[in-house]
């Protein structure tokens, strides 16, 4: 069963991806665009998972123009794996956050860094990752698109300078207020303690 369960990449990214959204349903069509995989690639890596009953099929009652109900597809939260798979997940994206957080904090000299939107399950916000400071912006680029991969999505991130984040605090900017008022995971925050 863990052959089935772990066996490659596509998998791997359906496991994530179901696991991290138990209560939503998916199309084939929707589930390549999420995970940047083939539709067959997708489609056989689904029949496994129902196979091994961590999926299950479900139909939606809104008809195609073939007058036939559509497929969706969603985790099963009674098979018997389910809360471990869960945590392991978890666990693992746990790690890669550490990861992400140790790496972008070595590169410069960080006054704030934040984790939003994806990583504090904030869809509304309009970044994943704020960083105050000066940072080499070609070796962070670098290592977000390498650590995106783990999270099967493009991570999203703003970079200002203390200067500038000040500056867009005293005139109350939309898009910083939108990030400090939202969910956030705050990580380094050596601005607001010398403001104080």
């Amino acid at each position: 069963m863990l052959e089935q369960l772990f066996g490659s990449r596509t998998r791997v990214k359906l496991l994530r991806l179901f696991l991290q959204n138990p209560h939503k349903a998916y199309f084939v069509r929707e589930l390549t665009r999420e995970i940047s995989e083939q539709i067959n690639s997708v489609r056989r890596e689904i029949n496994n998972l129902i196979q091994i009953g961590l999926i299950s099929e479900v139909k939606n009652k809104v008809k195609t123009d073939k007058k036939e109900l559509k497929k969706f597809y969603q985790v099963n939260v009674d098979f018997s794996l389910y809360p471990e798979l869960k945590s392991l997940i978890i666990k693992s994206r746990m790690v890669l956050e550490k990861s992400i957080m140790r790496s972008v904090s070595a590169l410069g000299s960080i006054q704030y860094l934040a984790f939003c939107g994806m990583f504090s399950d904030d869809p509304s916000a309009p970044t994943d990752i704020l960083v105050v400071g000066r940072v080499n912006r070609k070796k962070l680029t670098a290592l977000l698109k390498k650590m995106a991969y783990g999270l099967e999505k493009e991570i999203n991130y703003t970079v200002m300078t203390k200067e500038e984040y000040l500056y867009r605090k005293d005139i109350t900017d939309m898009f910083l207020y939108s990030i400090l008022d939202g969910k956030k995971i705050e990580i380094v925050n050596k601005i607001d303690k010398i403001d104080e």
